[in-house]
């Protein structure tokens, strides 16, 4: 199938413009490669979902499968217009979607805030559409919440970070943060690929600034 690609990928598409997609889902194996947990519902009784962009998803994934209290991770897409997107339709710049990480997490050993850190702190979250030398809209940085109370802690985070990065010199911070849309699994290849694949692209780069939040600040 040929892919016609977008001049400019660091915009967003028209929606109107965008990729018909498909209605059946990516299949994946269900089992996660490195952890050995599910990838798919359903999850263990009291665990949470959190959803992260942070550019490319497979060192992404890998920043947060090696994390105290992270029951799973999956990698896929969202943000976008596409259902069910392939990778190149995705790469093509006309699906708006992002590469993003869905991570299960056991609130008992780890809060949000602390997944909010690692996110912060794996990426530069100033650089717009696109990480490093990899460009587009599908490595924006990007939250993706599923309640109040993480909209809450997410916006707080941002703020605090982007207070010291402005003391460091750092510009201003372009993470988005928005209502977490429908989550796509991506293809089962990418699914835990720096453990199938340990010698793998990995283009993740943060400031090497941390960030300043206290976990035991969150409210919940």
């Amino acid at each position: 199938m040929f892919f016609q690609f977008r001049k400019d990928k660091s915009e967003m598409p028209d929606p109107r413009d965008a990729l018909a997609g498909r209605v059946d889902a990516m299949r994946v194996n269900p089992i996660h490669h490195h952890l050995g947990t599910r990838i798919v519902a359903p999850f263990p009784d009291g665990t949470e979902k959190a959803l992260f962009g942070l550019g490319c998803f497979w060192g992404a994934e890998r920043v947060f499968w090696r994390t105290r209290g992270v029951y799973s991770t999956a990698v896929g897409y969202a943000g976008g217009y596409t259902p069910n997107p392939t990778y190149e339709e995705v790469c093509s710049g006309k699906t708006g979607h992002n590469e993003v990480v869905q991570v299960i997490y056991d609130p008992g050993a780890i809060r949000y805030t602390d997944l909010l850190k690692v996110f912060f702190e794996a990426h530069d979250p100033t650089q717009g559409m696109r990480q490093g030398n990899d460009v587009g809209t599908q490595y924006r940085s990007g939250l993706y919440v599923h309640d109040a109370v993480q909209r809450a802690e997410a916006e707080a985070a941002r703020d605090a970070y982007q207070a010291e990065l402005i003391r460091r010199g750092r510009g201003p911070i372009t993470t988005e943060i928005v209502d977490a849309p429908e989550f796509f699994y991506a293809e089962d290849y990418h699914q835990g690929y720096l453990s199938k694949n340990p010698g793998g692209y990995c283009g993740l780069g943060g400031t090497g600034i941390a960030c300043p939040i206290i976990p035991d600040q969150a409210a919940r």
